[in-house]
């Protein structure tokens, strides 16, 4: 599957820029880069340098020197994607750039595919499938959340992770594959009680690993945020105070949100994705009633919900309205109970509010949003509320779909190991099941795959990486 062949490719960003670099990866990217680079000792060749260089010198073509520029020097088998580099630094000229490419190009080497230098680390095997994928995230990682992730699952933790449950399993498959060549003798190799406990210890991080993905994907995709509530209660200004821009259109007419505004906004590196919905209320509009509907499908998509509701109504309306709410989320949402309005509302439904009965997954609390007040606090609320405040580089959350595919087929493949054990089925039907479950792990890794597989994953890299 590796090509042989010697790339190039600019690996900085498109566009005009003080510095540009452009990457050669293959057996003769050295001896390319040495027909068109020119030290400033005349007689330094980059084939007899040592690896881990800099050089400093200009590239030239038939006597017209292009620009000066400086040239690193990385040697197989250490380097990013274990064979030859050179890395030429020059100016952010897209015409130097460009015609750099060419010369290289006219030399000998070939414009590089979409993430073909990570495809090529990976198939040298200086990181395994799962890192390589990383290396994306890491580039795409627009908030500290997804940086963490993405950087631990880059170094290798969530390898270790599924390396570690392999090593686990491969000992007592080898045990059941040996009962099944002394079928006859009905020997026992593998101690089923030993077994179980093992299976159900798996069975356990594979669980946990899969249910990971809901909090890693609105980590590396923005938190999905509803804020929901009656009509002008306050919903549209809570958006604009949050965004820091006026985003949806407010006014005392009841109704004036139809439609569903959304936004993503980055708030102390953890990216929110808030959806402002339509007022919920009893109307014979079919305009605004399709905006409620759409309001109630946002809610279900929420991780996050902002209720909010109006402290200038009486007690029994806002109760009302939070428990027809508290009916229509699961039990794997977060509820935020938002009092807005605390600065002209009713006092004695705010000391009713204070009170009020709050269930293990709710939070309330009290904001004034057109004067911004609380706002911080809210903002608190969200990330302690999904435990955002505690993820670091050190924890394992799956925020890849591949990755949650192939473990949910993983955990249904040793759920069938339990199961096989508690009713006694024989070793052959359980080597199969655990056999099963070994391949969807080394499929994360890479250890097995397809052509297929590793084409659409790197089609969907920047060239260059």
């Amino acid at each position: 599957m590796l090509d042989q062949s010697t790339i190039c490719a600019i690996s900085t960003s498109p566009g005009i820029g003080a510095i540009a670099v452009i990457r050669l990866s293959g057996s003769e990217s050295i001896n390319i880069a040495d027909t068109i680079f020119h030290s400033r000792n005349k007689n330094k060749k980059l084939a007899e340098q040592p690896a881990n260089t800099i050089h400093f010198g200009q590239i030239s073509f038939k006597s017209e020197v292009i620009d000066e520029v400086v040239v690193a020097l990385f040697r197989e088998p250490h380097s990013f994607t274990g064979e030859d580099i050179v890395e030429i630094s020059c100016h952010g000229s897209t015409f130097i750039q460009q015609k750099i490419l060419e010369i290289l190009i006219e030399n000998g080497a070939r414009m590089a595919l979409p993430g073909e230098f990570t495809q090529r680390a990976f198939l040298n095997g200086k990181m395994d499938l799962s890192q390589a994928e990383a290396v994306a995230d890491v580039i795409a990682s627009s908030n500290a959340a997804a940086h963490k992730l993405a950087i631990n699952q880059m170094r290798g933790g969530f390898s270790k992770e599924i390396n570690a449950l392999r090593s686990q399993m491969l000992h007592f498959t080898a045990m059941i594959e040996l009962e099944l060549d002394f079928a006859e003798e009905e020997v026992e190799f593998a101690n089923r009680k030993e077994l179980r406990n093992l299976t159900e210890k798996i069975e356990a991080l594979l669980r946990k690993l899969k249910n990971s993905f809901q909090l890693g994907n609105a980590i590396k995709n923005g938190i999905p945020v509803a804020i929901i509530g009656d009509t002008n209660v306050g919903k549209s200004t809570l958006l604009n105070a949050l965004l820091n821009e006026d985003k949806a259109i407010v006014s005392d007419i009841h109704g004036t949100t139809r439609d569903v505004i959304e936004d993503v906004v980055n708030i102390h590196g953890t990216a929110f994705r808030f959806f402002d919905t339509a007022g919920i209320r009893d109307t014979k509009d079919h305009i605004e009633n399709l905006g409620i509907e759409r309001s109630y499908n946002k809610l279900n998509l929420a991780t996050v919900v902002l209720l909010v509701v109006d402290m200038q109504n009486p007690y029994p309306i806002v109760k009302q309205r939070i428990d027809k709410i508290r009916k229509r989320i699961s039990g794997d949402q977060k509820l935020i109970i938002v009092a807005n309005k605390i600065d002209s509302g009713l006092h004695e439904t705010i000391q009713q509010m204070e009170v009020t009965e709050i269930n293990d997954n709710e939070k309330l609390i009290f904001i004034a949003a057109k004067k911004k007040q609380n706002l911080e606090e809210l903002v608190e609320l969200m990330i302690h509320s999904l435990n955002l405040d505690d993820v670091n580089q050190e924890d394992i959350i799956v925020t890849n779909s591949r990755h949650f595919e192939i473990l949910k087929n993983a955990h249904d493949a040793i759920v069938r190991v339990l199961n096989g054990i508690d009713s006694g089925i024989t070793g052959d039907f359980l080597a199969q099941d655990i056999r099963e479950c070994l391949h969807y792990l080394a499929e994360i890794t890479g250890e097995v795959g397809t052509e297929e597989v590793l084409g659409h994953i790197f089609k969907n890299f920047c060239i260059g990486k």
